[in-house]
Order: C-alpha cells, then sequence, then structure tokens
C-alpha cells in the first residue's frame, strides 16, 4: 500500500492552489511571501520532485515494462512543466505562514534565515529532513515489530493460537 501516500504527496505537491487567506494583512501576506523566497521553498520543491517521479514509477509501471522507456522519456518533460507553476506553490505556502505569524514576526524569521545560520540550516535540511525521514522509518519498524510481539504475547496468554 506505499501507493496512496506517493499518490498523495504528489496530488498535495502537484496540485496545490492558493486557498483565499483568512484575515491575513495584505502586510503579513508580503512578508510570508518574502519568508517563503528566503526559505528557498521553490528550491526544496525542484530537488524533491524528481525522487517523487522516480517513486511513482512502479505504480505507474505496474509490471509492463514496455511502459518505461516512456515514462523515463516523459520526466523531464512532467518536471519541466511542473516548475512553470512553482509560484502557486510558493504563494500557497505564503498563506499558510501568513495565517500563522504576524506581519512582524514573518519579518523577525526572515531576518533569521538571513543570517549564516540560518543559510546554514538552509542548506542542511533536505539532509536533515532525510536522516530525520530515515531515523523516524528505522523508529517506527522497531516499535512496530515491539507492539507486534507484545500483542501476539498477551493474545496467547488469554488462549489464542497465534
Amino acid at each position: 500500500m506505499r501507493r496512496a501516500p506517493i499518490i498523495a504527496a504528489i496530488a498535495l505537491i502537484t496540485l496545490a492552489h492558493p486557498v483565499q487567506a483568512q484575515t491575513t494583512s495584505p502586510e503579513s501576506m508580503a512578508a510570508a511571501k518574502e519568508l517563503v523566497i528566503t526559505m528557498r521553498a521553490a528550491d526544496q520543491f525542484n530537488a524533491v520532485f524528481p525522487m517523487l517521479m522516480q517513486q511513482l514509477r512502479p505504480v505507474m509501471l505496474q509490471g509492463r515494462p514496455e511502459i518505461e522507456k516512456d515514462y523515463d522519456t516523459l520526466i523531464p518533460q512532467v518536471i519541466t512543466a511542473a516548475k512553470t507553476r512553482i509560484g502557486e506553490l510558493v504563494d500557497a505556502i505564503a498563506i499558510v505562514y501568513a495565517q500563522h505569524f504576524n506581519a512582524d514576526e514573518l519579518k523577525q524569521i526572515g531576518e533569521f534565515y538571513k543570517r549564516p545560520v540560518g543559510q546554514k540550516f538552509l542548506a542542511q535540511m533536505p539532509t536533515i529532513t532525510r536522516d530525520s525521514l530515515a531515523v523516524g522509518q528505522k523508529f517506527g519498524q522497531s516499535l512496530a515489530a515491539d507492539l507486534r510481539d507484545r500483542m501476539t504475547n498477551e493474545l496467547r496468554k488469554k488462549g489464542h493460537n497465534i
């Protein structure tokens, strides 16, 4: 069932449309958009999208090798098309930030990201995110195994043949 999360992620990323901001001032929206640009959200999307397309590959191919070549040929075109809509994603993310922070707070956050430590944070974020996901996945697998064993033992104590 790996398909659903991958398809959902791609749908959210590729179909993100700005929604009407509720109670956000033009000043907050401007500060939020500047922050999203400073945080390089578009660059992060551009870095992740090719990986998402590769993860979508088995879902699209579904064991049909005759599709492989055409799919691989289309990937650069799809990536290019997605990049033309990146402004929509930036706007949508800006709305989210503007709904959670006021203009002054957004400017302060932006100032952090403009400083050397903020730039280092942004540069390291893809690696940190990747490593954090790997750690979380490993933890989740370990926890699932422990819980499965515990449930199996408890059910056996109650007379179930598991």
